[in-house]
């Protein structure tokens, strides 16, 4: 059984690689603009639908996930992917770019997505999930940063249909072969012992608990990760779908997918780090020093006016952005126990959906209106600071039969 868990991670990240596209859209995004005219906010639209279909689509499919398996719902996401990569071929215009990227490839890499994370986190004990779920998580951040150099190049030799075509037969193949690999662990499964009496995320009374979807809505420290999530990961989102038009804007500079990867790479090993750092002290703990970096980072944004200070504030915006899709799914398994995560870890995703219509589409606007970004930094670095006065009064559920109460989280939280 402990090699099948080895295989089920690796079939996990093989298939995260495959899943940087839309970090990547700032790159696509430029091309729209200075290639098809398109103004900043219509060619912002597929990434805003593409964030929050993938999310709330993601309830869905984690309960596919949860009752079929996460074989069938990867082998089905990564076919839906490619149809819609092909339907981008066709899309010369906002609304049709914005259907078929938007929707369907959303649709596909959301099944993807809530296939990999659950089935790597049921097949390893609490004491390693920040170690998993950072390294399943990690892939992506990393796919990211290769994505964005294949896409920058494919972008100036063949123009932006045939990149999504190229992309449709080089992603889903790679997809369809890794999902053979995913598996859920059998009722009798028991984990490896490991030398770690317990996690420090997850006071032990509680850690057998498994709540439903119903159970954990009735909950408040289901809104206030909601809330958290949803303020972070705008900041996050909004930098990332803009990032190469603010190269260009604040600093003068052409060649702003180098800090698009620079991104990528960074998300990557903020999700590694913050696995790790979790697993050690607390996700609570961890989130409180990730939002008040961040917060911090994006009050300064606009004093970066040359290529060398952007980058040291991009390399801020991936290590933090990249820490909340390790910390949220983590905290959400330890709360609300691992045996429901798919659904339950998809409706707390249903923020960072919203967050794709905020984060963009605000600073879409503020650009265009106002010709600057420091006002969207201003209000995004207001939202951290929410999510870190948040942080302060999160608690740990427990079930109804147990206690009709929330128990306050333990000190080293």
């Amino acid at each position: 059984m402990k090699s099948k868990a080895w295989s089920v991670l690796v079939g996990a990240i093989a298939i995260n690689l495959t899943m940087g596209l839309n970090y990547s859209w700032s790159v696509i995004k430029k091309a729209l603009v200075t290639d098809w005219h398109w103004t900043n906010v219509d060619a912002s639209l597929p990434y805003m639908f593409y964030s929050a279909v993938y999310a709330f689509y993601a309830i869905f499919a984690g309960k596919l996930q949860d009752k079929f398996g996460p074989r069938l719902i990867a082998s089905i996401g990564g076919l839906a992917l490619g149809s819609g990569l092909i339907a981008c071929v066709y899309s010369t215009d906002p609304m049709m770019l914005t259907i078929s990227y938007g929707f369907v490839v959303s649709m596909g890499y959301s099944m993807c997505n809530a296939a990999t994370l659950p089935a790597s986190m049921k097949w390893f004990p609490p004491e390693r999930r920040g170690l998993v779920a950072g390294t399943v998580m990690g892939a992506i951040g990393m796919a990211a940063v290769l994505l964005s150099l294949v896409i920058n190049w494919t972008l100036a030799n063949f123009g932006i249909s045939k990149t999504f075509l190229l992309l449709a037969f080089g992603l889903v193949p790679i997809i369809f072969v890794s999902a053979q690999f995913l598996s859920n662990p059998p009722d009798e499964y028991e984990f490896p012992p490991t030398k770690t009496k317990h996690s420090p995320g997850l006071s032990p009374k509680f850690r057998s608990n498994d709540f439903d979807w119903h159970e954990m809505l009735k909950t408040t420290t289901f809104y206030k990760l909601w809330l958290m999530f949803f303020f972070a990961a705008s900041a996050g989102l909004m930098i990332i779908g803009h990032l190469t038009t603010i190269a260009k804007t604040q600093a003068d500079w052409d060649n702003g997918f180098y800090l698009v990867s620079l991104l990528a790479l960074f998300n990557t090993a903020g999700r590694i780090v913050s696995g790790l750092i979790s697993d050690k002290f607390g996700r609570v703990k961890t989130m409180k020093i990730v939002f008040f970096l961040q917060g911090v980072n994006l009050i300064l944004f606009s004093s970066y006016l040359s290529p060398t200070l952007l980058a040291v504030g991009t390399m801020f915006i991936g290590l933090c952005y990249g820490a909340c899709f390790t910390l949220f799914p983590l905290i959400t398994a330890d709360y609300y126990g691992i045996r429901n995560f798919g659904v339950n870890y998809s409706l707390v995703l249903t923020s960072w959906g919203c967050a794709g219509f905020f984060g963009p589409m605000m600073a879409g606007w503020v650009v265009d209106v106002y010709g600057s970004y420091s006002l969207a930094y201003i209000i995004s670095a207001a939202t951290l600071m929410a999510s870190l006065v948040i942080s302060f009064f999160i608690k740990q559920p427990v079930h109804s039969s147990d206690s009709q109460f929330e128990i306050t989280a333990p000190p080293y939280m």
